[in-house]
């Protein structure tokens, strides 16, 4: 964000909350966007993931370590989670930093991937340096979006996942699903003007009032409404995680994050910037195995329309509804 588009912004709340809350939102905007200069240009830190061991690799976006140990005990892959020593720094702050840098064909990662495959339902696949460097580069978010919900459910990435799994040439997979990131399917009907911004990465117009994390740093929305929605967000990922693990075969899976979400710690909210805050940097590293039962068989097959590239209109929807700015 330039100066310029800040004081715009420091001016609309001004006249749409007051002067008080205006130079609230305004410094706390100002604060936030400095975290993410410190994160790009003078310290950041994190473990890349091709330094661990790992065959399949569960890519939860914004999944925090504390969220999960919440509802590990319901699932019995997670049955000996701890968050304290089960987790580790992600080398990224958010999706397209994350994904820059897992993939970058220069650093740790360069020999591997030619032995890697990737299924991502998120739109950031465009941030990867090199596609060709990977075996398989699957993007999902393409061609197995779902409008209903504003994202790719985890049930459609799991389908594609088993069937890469098992026709594809490669030693390892990384997964990534879009949950537990908003839009939280508990309140997308009740509240779609929540997630549907007007604006995407791309445009440079001003995005609507009240979003979702404005809702919450304005305390419009409470904190435990939100979190609640997230952690519902992550139950609908766990739950189809127990079928891929089913129908799939490794001694090695890692369940993780790309990065974590702020609601509200270090006076940050959601996860706009690069910031080399522990709340966005900490992530689970949760380990268990798979056994492919063969009780599930894959339905959806990508074919030349349904893998075209969407136009730059739909790339900015996807965008819009998954809140990123």
């Amino acid at each position: 964000m330039s100066l310029q588009q800040w004081a715009e912004n420091a001016r609309d709340r001004f006249e749409r909350d007051g002067p008080a809350m205006g130079v609230y939102g305004a410094v706390q905007e100002l604060w936030q966007g400095g975290l993410g200069v410190l994160g790009r240009h003078v310290y950041n830190y994190g473990t890349h993931v091709f330094e661990e061991e790992w065959d399949i690799l569960l890519v939860l976006d914004t999944c925090r370590p504390d969220v999960l140990a919440e509802v590990a005990d319901e699932y019995e892959f997670l049955a000996d989670y701890d968050p304290e020593r089960d987790a580790l720094n992600s080398v990224g702050s958010r999706s397209p930093e994350w994904i820059g840098k897992t993939f970058d064909p220069d650093s740790i990662a360069g020999p591997e991937l030619a032995d890697t495959a990737y299924v991502s339902a998120n739109p950031h696949t465009r941030d990867i340096p090199d596609p060709d460097a990977l075996a398989v580069v699957d993007e999902l978010w393409k061609y197995g979006w779902s409008y209903d919900h504003g994202t790719v459910r985890p049930e459609t990435v799991v389908d594609r996942a088993i069937d890469v799994h098992r026709s594809g040439d490669h030693d390892r997979l990384i997964v990534h699903f879009m949950q537990p990131h908003s839009p939280y399917r508990s309140l997308v009907e009740e509240h779609p003007d929540w997630f549907s911004l007007s604006v995407g990465m791309d445009n440079p117009e001003d995005t609507p009032e009240f979003v979702l994390w404005e809702r919450l740093r304005t305390g419009r929305v409470s904190r435990e409404e939100l979190w609640e929605a997230y952690r519902d967000n992550l139950r609908w990922v766990l739950d189809s995680l127990e079928l891929l693990l089913d129908n799939v075969e490794a001694d090695d899976v890692v369940i993780t994050s790309d990065h974590g979400e702020a609601f509200g710690e270090w006076w940050y909210y959601g996860h706009s910037s690069t910031a080399p805050i522990p709340v966005l940097k900490r992530v689970p590293w949760a380990t268990t195995t798979a056994t492919d039962r063969e009780t599930y068989e894959p339905e959806l097959t990508p074919d030349e329309n349904e893998n075209r590239d969407p136009t730059s209109d739909e790339v900015n929807e996807r965008l819009r509804t998954l809140g990123y700015i």
